[in-house]
């Protein structure tokens, strides 16, 4: 329960992301669309009884919580349950009620003339969400996969056949249609989620595509390599990597042709120098990297970004004393950092995640992290790598050699 002191330091730190006044007179359009935009948010709380600038005049309805309860269950779809609860004489003899929400599991929305509308919070305002906000907040609560989202624009015919054989054929050995047999492929490609009836969805062009960044520009790599410890426009090389997600292989397994994956993993062996070590008398030289550690990290980049981020590469950048890999995006359901150290798995995008595991580009345990970043540095130079979520990027940052 919250004391009157604390409610009265609350009210004095005044509006916020997680806190709203109002009168107890407003609407039950207006109440309801800052519960939903709360419940769509964070969370938070309405104080009932309290004006905008602070000042505190009370309640007014006699049947408060009554109304309140009856908003929630016929003015929100779906429907929520708000913690209630009253502050007696928290001023001058008036009274303040506190209706607090939670983060919603669901994607919550105002029914208002027989039409949902969706809120959200940005800062201290409640607006409608616009279409790409929407799109957004239903991936983080699990509804929409970005990745089954159809490419405008984007037929069969922009596929690689040449990767699709190779996946289909020698990665998951099963039968592949012949060339001319437009209708088994089209079945085989909506079957494995690499079309919908609409066209080639996201992952698909991501994965197969001939030319991916034609129909999603942010669909590659931005690599830079600075001699020192900062940016410098002086980059050693800066290199857009673009391309097909997977590689393609030959019979044996050897590259034909080289994926994003490869390309980044080239473009760090060539941007840094090995360790050299004298081992009996033999000169023996190690990467600066341990390569297990450094492809967990990039693969974990193009797989668990955030693609409707529309305006921002991977971004990939060599310094002379660490390489910080940055994801577009903030982790997916529930994820930390802290979380992940311990092998906590959850997929934003399941299609890539499956085609590039069935590539052996991920443990099928899903221990990537804990073992090939966390434990691989530790054993290669005693460095423990940072894993850090901020705003609306995520970045793996792994540490040349321990500091002194």
């Amino acid at each position: 329960m919250t004391t009157r002191t604390e409610l009265l330091e609350i009210i004095a730190n005044g509006e916020n992301s997680g806190v709203e006044f109002k009168r107890d007179d407003l609407s039950t359009k207006d109440f309801a669309e800052e519960l939903v935009a709360f419940s769509n948010f964070q969370g938070g709380m309405v104080l009932l009884g309290v004006e905008d600038d602070g000042t505190i005049t009370g309640l007014m309805r006699c049947d408060l919580e009554e109304w309140v309860m009856n908003v929630c269950r016929d003015k929100i779809r779906p429907a929520i349950i708000p913690f209630f609860e009253m502050v007696r004489d928290v001023k001058d003899d008036q009274d303040v009620a506190i209706v607090r929400v939670t983060r919603g599991y669901d994607v919550h929305a105002l029914w208002h003339n027989n039409t949902n509308r969706y809120q959200i919070r940005v800062g201290t305002q409640t607006r409608e969400a616009t279409r790409e906000e929407l799109a957004r907040l239903f991936q983080q609560r699990g509804s929409v996969r970005a990745e089954l989202r159809p490419v405008s624009g984007a037929t069969p015919a922009n596929l690689d056949r040449r990767r699709l054989r190779n996946y289909f054929g020698d990665i998951r050995h099963q039968d592949v249609p012949d060339d001319n047999d437009e209708e088994a492929w089209r079945s085989l490609l909506i079957n494995t989620e690499v079309m919908t009836e609409e066209g080639v969805t996201v992952g698909g062009m991501l994965l197969f595509g001939a030319t991916p960044n034609r129909f999603l520009p942010h669909a590659g790599i931005d690599a830079v390599a600075y001699p020192g410890l900062e940016q410098d426009y002086d980059a050693q090389e800066r290199s857009a990597l673009r391309g097909a997600m997977t590689p393609l292989l030959s019979q044996d397994g050897d590259f034909v042709e080289n994926g994003l994956v490869e390309q980044a993993l080239d473009f760090v062996q060539r941007n840094t120098r090995a360790v050299v070590e004298t081992q009996g008398g033999r000169r023996v030289e190690h990467p600066v990297y341990p390569p297990d550690a450094l492809r967990e990290g990039i693969v974990n980049a193009l797989i668990h970004r955030d693609y409707l981020l529309t305006s921002t590469d991977v971004e990939l950048a060599v310094y002379a004393d660490r390489l910080e890999i940055v994801s577009p995006g903030r982790l997916p359901n529930g994820i930390t950092p802290d979380r992940m150290r311990f092998g906590t798995r959850s997929a934003r995008n399941q299609l890539l995640k499956d085609v590039m595991r069935d590539y052996r580009y991920l443990e099928h345990m899903g221990m990537g992290i804990p073992r090939k970043i966390v434990r691989g540095m530790k054993e290669h130079n005693g460095t423990e790598p940072d894993l850090v979520e901020q705003d609306e990027r995520f970045t793996v940052t792994l540490l040349a050699h321990s500091p002194e």
